[in-house]
């Protein structure tokens, strides 16, 4: 049988569960085991790293070839190090030291794949230069990842691993059970039913702040999930503003919802009597877990922010969808949120439209269907007039401001609306049918 990282396609099943009460405290136990084994793999390399930098320090201050006796607190210090790499040096050995972690209510696989997901931490921030794993915190959302096993399988299917698809309305998963969930996509159904080798590897469980149960799924195949769609002989460039969630190359516009604006009053009174219950809570000495008015009211606050957050989600999944199927190629600028959200008098604004999920979207969209997906630097984008290539700022000609949403060309008299002659720019960036902007400009 194939290992899930040979498979040829691989694709993501997010399904809504509904298990009982017995089910949740299950899930609970075992979110709770993966976050103490991962914050103990956390707090035992940091209580070794800092008792190396002390005798680091120590020896510097010390002739280099002489060794000092060491005190008790140092001999402590030491014997604490030799437990901590003991402890982890295999996996194994943190199930050994705690008993409770051994019961058969707990998930094995959700132990390892949280010491997995702490040594992933570890090489990311050796990739990218930041990201150290810190402690996992209590939270009112949940959630823990364990893996569908194939038992002597000669041929990995949606149904006979130890998580699996007994129909199209349940699913049994390890420790848990059979579970009821809400239905299947119709792809996944066409495999389920046809007996289609596809394999399931991370399964993860998760519980959100909104007391709803979701179920994810990686699955990975030989055989294509969708077709690829036939091709258009269309491309567009994109480009994506405040005023319109996004301007094309053809002139169309498609307007900002802003679903957070439109929800902002009712959400700012739901906080605000949410504020004053804690102040209650605490005033009482109360344990916010345990005041039942803070619960409601947490509660009814995390439904408003779900709700904006699916109507944002199905906004962008129908639209990037309609731009990839009747495009062949898609041309957007590179936008860091991140540097934008900078901007205090904008931030929010950034953080509404959700741009850089927009553009996740149509890339992972591009490689599903067969379809090209790329980004530009957005460098020179807004400043220049497509038709003759002049860019203002240069030579002498005044600087496009943010408040200039109509311009006209200095040199070819083209008039121009700023997103519209902006997304042309980017088309032809993408296409590279335009010249360096440095050369035009001397």
């Amino acid at each position: 049988m194939k290992r899930m990282s040979s498979l040829a396609y691989h694709f993501g099943i997010r399904l809504r569960f509904y298990p009982s009460s017995k089910q949740k405290k299950l899930i609970k136990l075992n979110y709770d085991a993966q976050r103490f084994v991962y914050n103990s793999y956390v707090g035992r390399n940091r209580s070794s790293y800092h008792a190396k930098c002390y005798f680091l320090v120590k020896q510097s201050k010390a002739m280099p070839f002489a060794f000092s006796i060491l005190n008790r607190y140092e001999t402590k210090l030491a014997e604490t190090v030799v437990a901590n790499n003991e402890l982890l040096a295999k996996p194994k050995n943190i199930r050994d030291a705690y008993s409770f972690l051994r019961i058969k209510e707990i998930d094995s696989l959700a132990l390892a794949n949280a010491i997995q997901n702490y040594h992933k931490a570890w090489n990311n921030y050796r990739k990218i230069g930041y990201g150290i794993p810190t402690f996992h915190k209590k939270r009112s959302d949940w959630a823990y990842q364990t893996n569908c096993q194939y038992i002597k399988q000669d041929e990995a299917y949606l149904n006979n691993g130890t998580a699996k698809f007994i129909d199209a309305k349940h699913v049994k998963l390890p420790k848990l059970g059979v579970v009821r969930i809400a239905g299947l996509r119709k792809l996944i159904k066409e495999r389920l039913f046809k007996h289609i080798p596809t394999r399931i590897g991370t399964v993860t469980l998760k519980k959100t702040a909104e007391d709803q149960f979701y179920l994810s799924m990686q699955s990975g195949s030989d055989l294509a999930f969708v077709k690829e769609l036939p091709k258009t002989q269309n491309q567009i460039g994109i480009d994506l503003n405040l005023d319109n969630f996004l301007t094309n190359s053809n002139g169309a516009m498609v307007a900002n919802p802003h679903f957070y604006r439109q929800a902002e009053k009712k959400l700012a009174h739901a906080q605000r009597v949410l504020s004053r219950r804690q102040r209650r809570a605490k005033k009482a000495r109360r344990n916010l877990r345990t005041a039942k008015n803070y619960q409601k009211q947490r509660l009814i606050v995390a439904k408003l922010h779900d709700r904006i957050r699916r109507q944002r989600e199905d906004f962008l999944q129908v639209l990037s969808t309609a731009l990839i199927k009747n495009h062949d190629l898609v041309v957007a600028e590179e936008l860091r949120s991140k540097n934008l959200l900078k901007n205090h008098a904008l931030s929010q604004a950034i953080s509404d439209v959700g741009w850089r999920k927009f553009l996740n979207m149509l890339a992972y969209k591009g490689r599903l269907y067969g379809k090209e997906f790329i980004t530009i630097d957005p460098k020179y984008t807004t400043q220049r007039c497509h038709a003759c290539g002049t860019i203002m700022g240069h030579n002498g000609y005044k600087k496009l401001k943010l408040k200039d949403r109509e311009w006209t060309c200095p040199i070819c008299h083209t008039y121009h609306i700023r997103d519209w002659n902006a997304a042309v720019n980017i088309l032809q960036k993408g296409l590279g049918s335009w010249q360096n902007p440095k050369k035009q400009a001397t």
